[in-house]
């Protein structure tokens, strides 16, 4: 998605003002446009031309309330049945938090409140201000400063949702997803009942931040353009067509065989919107979209790289040969996915994998645990270490900043794991190549030249001063067997 931080030092008044105006939960020093005397002022403002489809989309939704609920103003029945068909659940808490935020006096809400509610989450800027926005909207029926497990819950299921029904191949499912949630919930919540807005946004900014994200795109996306879709009366589901959102698109390929025990689609969601975003970087938008089509993918969305199984001990074997000889030579960012018992954690490795006796990588190194509890452990350089044949040293894979103590460590035959301090066997090892599609294609390339180089090795022919003082021949003379033609014994 990028950062919006690049669009501080321009809007930064006007963002500093919102995040006050969303942390204090009012509007001081500014008018009141709720109720009628709201309607009255708004009908003599000429809103900016930025702004003008949200004046469009706000009179449209006032006609159909007109029509259908006989009032005067956007009701809660038009606004989810025209904006939002698709997430009853999103309009609802959106509605309530426009209705809210503008101190509607009646149920429905003016048009003048509508339109500046709306202008103001158009022009939110800042990744704080964003992700505190709709902790807030869905916060505590009773308390708008404090958020429940269950708000959060609903959250993040719409943003899964979103993520999952604007995949490029078709809408797709994960029977996994309420495991997944709940261990992103109980991270946040520790088996409490509640939590402040910015308890929760201080821990959605350090563990999971980018989950949010889509659903402010979303929500951007619709308040922008839908009012297209209302004067051209298509009043069809399709809210939101085009619209591309940051998922990584699992090979179809990995999935047959009963491939990918240990990633389902929402747990590579999850990780997604977990790692650094070079991860899940964006491909370019397809050349036959439309001008309007890659503009929006550029600004609003991103077509994520995909992720490719490199190994799979379940499948290749476990141990550590194995998971060399399919990891080496793989030139770009990967994911391992280590299980035991209940516990699956995740080591992302920023760099192609290699065999030393110094810790290594770069910034975008991260150890996760994605279950029974959601966490992001640590992120930084030079935390992974991978040695299997060097003296001297500790053998095995290691992850974490402090040499002295590792929080993961997999001894040398790959059999034991030992995260934070807490042994267990391993049950399986699944690693992800996270790069482009030109480093699974060197990597493969790679290991073809391996097997010929070995099989040229094979077949060369020795001649007989080569063979005086080959080694084999001294090992052949201890076992017994001077003479090496069967012609002459």
């Amino acid at each position: 998605m990028g950062s919006h931080h690049s669009h501080e030092k321009t809007a930064g008044v006007q963002v500093g003002n919102e995040s006050d105006k969303s942390r204090g939960g009012s509007q001081r020093g500014s008018t009141s446009r709720s109720g009628s005397g709201g309607d009255l002022q708004g009908l003599h403002e000429k809103p900016p031309p930025s702004m003008i489809p949200v004046e469009n989309l706000g009179k449209l939704l006032v006609q159909r309330s007109q029509k259908e609920d006989g009032v005067n103003g956007v009701t809660e029945n038009s606004f989810t049945k025209y904006l939002f068909p698709m997430y009853p659940e999103l309009a609802r808490q959106f509605y309530k938090y426009v209705h809210r935020m503008g101190k509607c006096k009646n149920k429905h809400i003016p048009l003048a409140t509508f339109r500046q509610q709306c202008e103001k989450i158009l022009a939110m800027l800042d990744d704080a201000v964003i992700i505190e926005t709709y902790v807030r909207m869905f916060g505590a029926e009773t308390d708008d400063n404090m958020v429940t497990p269950d708000g959060l819950r609903k959250l993040l299921y719409i943003s899964y949702k979103l993520s999952m029904d604007h995949y490029p191949e078709g809408p797709q499912t994960c029977l996994m997803i309420h495991k997944t949630l709940s261990a992103v919930v109980n991270g946040c919540f520790n088996n409490k009942e509640s939590h402040s807005v910015g308890f929760v946004v201080r821990w959605l900014e350090e563990h999971c931040h980018r989950l949010i994200f889509p659903v402010h795109r979303y929500c951007v996306h619709l308040l922008a353009t839908r009012h297209r879709d209302m004067e051209a009366r298509v009043e069809s589901s399709g809210s939101g067509a085009g619209l591309e959102l940051a998922t990584p698109v699992l090979e179809r390929a990995a999935w047959a065989g009963g491939g990918g025990e240990l990633l389902p689609l929402s747990a590579a969601w999850l990780l997604a919107g977990t790692a650094p975003a070079l991860y899940s970087r964006p491909l370019q938008p397809p050349p036959a979209a439309l001008p309007s089509a890659a503009w929006l993918a550029r600004l609003v969305c991103a077509l994520p790289s995909h992720w490719v199984p490199l190994y799979r001990s379940r499948e290749h074997g476990c141990g550590v040969n194995r998971f060399l000889h399919h990891t080496l030579a793989y030139r770009g960012p990967s994911l391992v996915l280590l299980a035991a018992g209940d516990l699956l954690a995740a080591l992302a490795a920023d760099a192609e994998w290699r065999e030393s006796h110094r810790y290594w990588g770069g910034p975008d190194c991260a150890l996760l645990q994605l279950f029974p509890t959601f966490s992001v452990l640590e992120r930084a350089a030079k935390m992974v270490y991978l040695n299997t044949s060097i003296r001297g040293y500790p053998l095995g894979l290691r992850a974490g900043s402090d040499p002295r103590r590792p929080l993961l460590s997999v001894d040398e035959g790959f059999d034991t794991l030992t995260f934070q301090g807490v042994p267990y066997t391993l049950d399986a090892i699944e690693v992800w190549g996270c790069g482009d599609q030109a480093s699974r294609e060197t990597q493969l390339e790679i290991k073809k030249w391996q097997v010929r180089e070995a099989e040229r090795q094979r077949q060369v022919k020795l001649s007989a001063a080569d063979w005086i003082e080959h080694p084999d021949r001294y090992l052949l003379e201890l076992a017994g067997r001077p003479q090496y033609n069967n012609s002459a014994s």
